[in-house]
């Protein structure tokens, strides 16, 4: 098979799995086709809810090919974790496998990565692809540190220039050196400045929390977001702190993953508040969102958000909608941060239309820029929509 013969890739569009009524209904502006060529920052926000799959699952392709139907816009191939030794050798070749079946099928709108265990992996993997050099977004490098990421990232360049093709790479954080404190700073220091080294080719930054956790012999409640687990949170403060600063020198930094999705005896009261689901009468439905433990997950993609976080990693379909649903934009938003960007010459302070906030342009000015990245992805609501209007139209029960 040639190249001639893929399918033509077509771009990533949130909620492009919804019919055009339903579009129409829930969206004042709809979110954007964006194709591969589509600024960096752009198509890191546009990660949104990235789906992790093991490598060595059979029917790879087709569950690939069947989450892209399903709205999910971004996936990982897993070689890492997520397999046994024995099984590694297996995995990529199903991957590679899978990556040029997709390329000949065509219909995976989303972006395509694959997880690596060792550097020398990219190579291989890019050196079997025949097809699948088409779809294939990058490269997932784990445990990424000082003392071992330049490997992976001279293998990259290395290939990028041989398929003539840029491709991207995703460092995860969770190194034992970032995740100990008297080490934690300087580790930082050399790791941004390998990011900023190789910055048109990062294209976000992912929180390894499970290994940090991991450190402490930890595994936290589904009861507690992540941020409740304070050894982490530190760490996750400081990766934000130097990495994640809106002057132009920061990368967009994804959040961790959320690892629940059966229902159990909850210990502390649940957090989802009732208002927007007695709005919609659909408290019935708030009680099998917490029956799923998704009044969690919503919690912590919120607060993911609140400390400068966007997008998540997730290892179960269910989990695609709440982050996504969370990521469009609010009428009342897209009004502020339009608002606040058209004052962007004279300064000072204004009322918010919405007459219950005061935007003050110049402090809020950075804000407002990422919101209209964002409204451009995941699109801007009509006055009223909220996110349980969103999560319904998923196909979320």
């Amino acid at each position: 098979m040639t190249i001639t013969q893929t399918r033509a890739l077509e771009p990533v569009r949130h909620f492009h799995h919804l019919d055009p009524e339903t579009h129409k209904r829930l969206f004042l502006r709809s979110p954007e086709a964006l194709g591969p060529d589509e600024d960096r920052t752009v198509l890191a926000v546009a990660l949104g809810a990235t789906l992790y799959v093991p490598a060595t699952r059979p029917d790879l392709a087709e569950t690939i090919l069947r989450r892209s139907g399903d709205g999910v816009c971004s996936m990982i191939i897993d070689l890492e974790d997520a397999l046994a030794d024995r099984d590694v050798e297996a995995g990529l070749l199903n991957a590679v496998e899978a990556l040029d079946r997709i390329a000949i099928l065509g219909g995976a709108r989303m972006q395509l990565f694959v997880r690596v265990r060792v550097a020398e992996d990219i190579r291989r993997i890019c050196s079997l692809l025949t097809d699948g050099t088409q779809v294939l977004s990058g490269f997932v490098i784990p445990k990424f540190g000082s003392a071992t990421a330049v490997g992976f990232l001279d293998e990259l360049v290395s290939m990028s220039e041989r398929l003539g093709k840029r491709l991207y790479a995703m460092p995860v954080l969770e190194s034992t050196e970032l995740i100990n404190r008297e080490t934690r700073h300087d580790e930082l220091v050399r790791i941004s400045a390998l990011v900023d080294e190789h910055r048109a080719r990062i294209l976000a930054v992912r929180i390894g929390a499970t290994d940090m956790c991991g450190a402490f012999g930890i595994r936290r409640d589904r009861d507690l977001t992540i941020y409740e687990v304070r050894v982490v949170a530190d760490v996750i403060a400081e990766i934000v702190n130097l990495l994640g600063r809106a002057d132009g020198t920061g990368h967009v930094i994804t959040g961790p993953v959320w690892e629940y999705f059966a229902d159990r005896e909850r210990l502390f009261r649940p957090t989802l508040r009732t208002a927007p689901f007695e709005k919609h009468d659909m408290v019935h439905f708030r009680q099998q969102l917490v029956s799923s433990d998704m009044d969690g997950l919503l919690r912590e993609i919120a607060l993911d958000r609140a400390n400068g976080i966007q997008g998540k990693t997730v290892i179960h379909p269910t989990h695609v909608a709440a982050v996504h649903a969370l990521s469009a934009v609010t009428h009342e938003e897209y009004q502020d941060a339009l608002d606040i960007r058209g004052g962007e010459s004279r300064g000072g302070v204004r009322p918010s239309k919405y007459r219950n906030k005061m935007n003050e342009i110049r402090p809020h000015l950075a804000w407002a820029e990422r919101t209209l990245i964002r409204a451009r992805v995941f699109g801007v609501t009509n006055e009223g929509v909220t996110f349980v209007d969103l999560l319904t139209a998923s196909g979320v029960q």
